[in-house]
C-alpha cells in the first residue's frame, strides 16, 4: 500500500509539474506569435485584434508539439528537483526504496502523456493548423493576386498544350484549396507563353479553376479575369501529396498518405518519417524522464546541483541537434525513417539509463 501510494505521488508530481511547464511555454509562444501577427497586420485596417488572436491561437499547438520532449525533461527535472529539496527523496530512500522505483512512476506517466498526444493531441493540432491556413489567408489576402517570393509549394504538369509550372504560396485543407498562386506557362515546344497571377485555385475534374486571375504576356497588356480554367491530368490525391506537408497530416490519416503517395510514384520519406516519430514518440519522452532523473536526484547537500542541471540541458539540446540531423537524413533520402525516428530515442534512453546506473549502483 505504501509503495502504491508513493507511486501514485511521484506520479502526481511529475504530471503536474509537465503540465504546468507546457503551459508556461504555451503562453509564451502565443505571446510572441501574436506580436508578431499583429505586426505584420498592423496596416490592414479590416482586422480585428480579436480575429488575430484567435489565428495566433489555432497555430501554437504545432509549434508546442515539436517542444514537447522539452516540456516532460523539465517537468521532471523540476519535480524530482522539489522532492529532493523536500528531503522526500531521503526518506524514500530511508525507507528501502531505490532511486528506479521512485523513476518507475514518471516513466510511466510520460508513456500515457506520449500516447495521448499521439493519438488525441497530433491529430487535433493538425486540424487547428489547417484553420489557422485559412483564417492567415483571411488575414493577409486582400483580394487581389501579388507577386510571389518564389517560396511555398511547387507542382510540375504536362498537358497537349504545353507545359505548366504551378506555385502556390499557401495551402489549405492539405492541398484541397491553393492560395497566392503563379503559373509560369510553356507551349509544347518549350517556348514561355505567359505568367498568370491569381488569389486562389481549385482542382476540378480535368482542370484547375483559378479566381481574381491576372494574366502578363510578353506582347500585350495584362488582362484580368474574375476565374480562369487550365486543363490537367492531376488527381486530386496526386495535388493532396504534393501541397500538404506530413505536420499538417494527423496520425491516423499517415497510412493512407503513404500508400497513395506510393501508389503516385510520390516521395513518401516525409510521411515515413512522420508516422515513425509519432510512434516513437512516448519512448522519446520516457527517455527525457531518464536523462532528468540522472541529473536531478542528487541531493542538494552535497552541492553541485547547478552543473548537473545545465549538463541534463546540454544533454536534450544536443539529443534535439540528433534529431534534427537524422530528420534531414531521412528526408533526404540518406537515412531509413524507422532509423532516424528511433535514433534518438535510443541514444536519450541509452545515455539517461547508464548514467542513473552509474551514480546508483556504480
Amino acid at each position: 500500500m505504501v509503495t502504491t501510494i508513493l507511486a501514485r505521488y511521484f506520479a502526481a508530481r511529475f504530471v503536474i509539474a509537465s503540465i504546468a511547464t507546457f503551459a508556461a511555454i504555451f503562453f509564451l509562444v502565443i505571446t510572441v506569435d501574436y506580436i508578431e501577427l499583429m505586426r505584420r497586420a498592423s496596416s490592414l485596417s479590416n482586422v480585428s485584434g480579436l480575429f488575430v488572436a484567435q489565428t495566433a491561437l489555432f497555430r501554437v499547438p504545432l509549434t508546442l508539439e515539436k517542444l514537447m520532449p522539452f516540456c516532460i525533461m523539465i517537468g521532471a527535472m523540476v519535480s524530482f528537483l522539489a522532492l529532493s529539496r523536500r528531503l522526500e527523496l531521503v526518506i524514500a530512500r530511508a525507507a528501502g526504496i531505490s532511486a528506479w522505483q521512485f523513476t518507475a512512476p514518471a516513466l510511466l506517466s510520460a508513456l500515457v502523456l506520449g500516447a495521448i498526444a499521439t493519438a488525441v493531441y497530433n491529430p487535433v493540432s493538425a486540424d487547428m493548423l489547417e484553420r489557422a491556413k485559412g483564417m492567415e489567408t483571411k488575414i493577409f489576402t486582400d483580394g487581389a493576386p501579388s507577386v510571389q517570393d518564389g517560396a511555398g509549394f511547387w507542382i510540375n504538369q504536362s498537358t497537349s498544350e504545353g507545359q505548366s509550372v504551378i506555385n502556390a504560396a499557401r495551402s489549405q485543407g492539405q492541398g484541397a484549396l491553393l492560395t497566392g498562386m503563379t503559373v509560369f506557362r510553356y507551349d509544347p515546344s518549350g517556348t514561355f507563353r505567359e505568367r498568370i497571377e491569381a488569389r486562389e485555385a481549385t482542382l476540378e475534374p480535368g482542370r484547375w479553376v483559378f479566381k481574381g486571375v491576372r494574366r502578363y504576356k510578353l506582347d500585350s497588356p495584362a488582362i484580368e479575369e474574375d476565374t480562369w480554367t487550365l486543363s490537367t491530368t492531376l488527381t486530386l490525391a496526386q495535388v493532396r501529396n504534393s501541397f500538404s506537408t506530413p505536420e499538417t497530416v494527423s496520425f491516423w490519416q499517415l497510412p493512407d498518405y503513404i500508400k497513395s503517395s506510393e501508389n503516385s510514384g510520390q516521395a513518401t520519406a516525409g510521411y515515413r518519417l512522420q508516422y515513425q516519430k509519432l510512434i516513437a514518440r512516448p519512448f522519446l519522452l520516457a527517455a527525457m524522464v531518464l536523462l532528468a532523473a540522472a541529473v536531478s536526484l542528487r541531493f542538494f547537500r552535497f552541492g553541485g546541483v547547478q552543473k548537473m542541471v545545465l549538463s541534463g540541458v546540454a544533454a536534450g539540446f544536443l539529443l534535439y541537434v540528433l534529431s534534427k540531423v537524422t530528420d534531414d537524413l531521412s528526408k533526404a533520402e540518406l537515412m531509413h525513417p524507422l532509423a532516424a525516428a528511433w535514433l534518438p530515442v535510443c541514444v536519450g534512453g541509452l545515455s539517461g539509463f547508464l548514467a542513473l546506473l552509474y551514480q546508483e549502483d556504480g
